[in-house]
C-alpha cells in the first residue's frame, strides 16, 4: 500500500502567502470561498490558515454557520 507524500513546509508557506494575497485583494471571505479561490486542497489551506493565525495575521469570526477569515 502506497502512502501519500508528506506535505512540505514550503508548500504550506507558499499557500499561506497565497491566502494572505487573496484576502488583501478581496477582503474578508468565508472559508469555503477562500478554499475555492486558493485552488489548493482544503487540508493545505487549513494548515496555511493555522500558520497565519499563529503569526497573528488573520482573524476568524463565526457568523451563523460560516467562519469568516479576514486580515488583522
Amino acid at each position: 500500500m502506497a502512502t501519500a507524500a508528506p506535505t512540505s513546509v514550503a508548500h504550506i508557506g507558499d499557500t499561506a502567502g497565497a491566502v494572505w494575497k487573496i484576502l488583501a485583494k478581496n477582503g474578508p471571505l468565508s472559508m469555503a470561498k477562500l478554499v475555492k479561490k486558493v485552488r489548493q486542497p482544503r487540508d493545505i489551506v487549513m494548515q496555511a490558515l493555522g500558520w497565519l493565525a499563529r503569526e497573528g495575521k488573520i482573524q476568524i469570526d463565526e457568523e451563523g454557520r460560516s467562519r469568516i477569515v479576514s486580515l488583522c
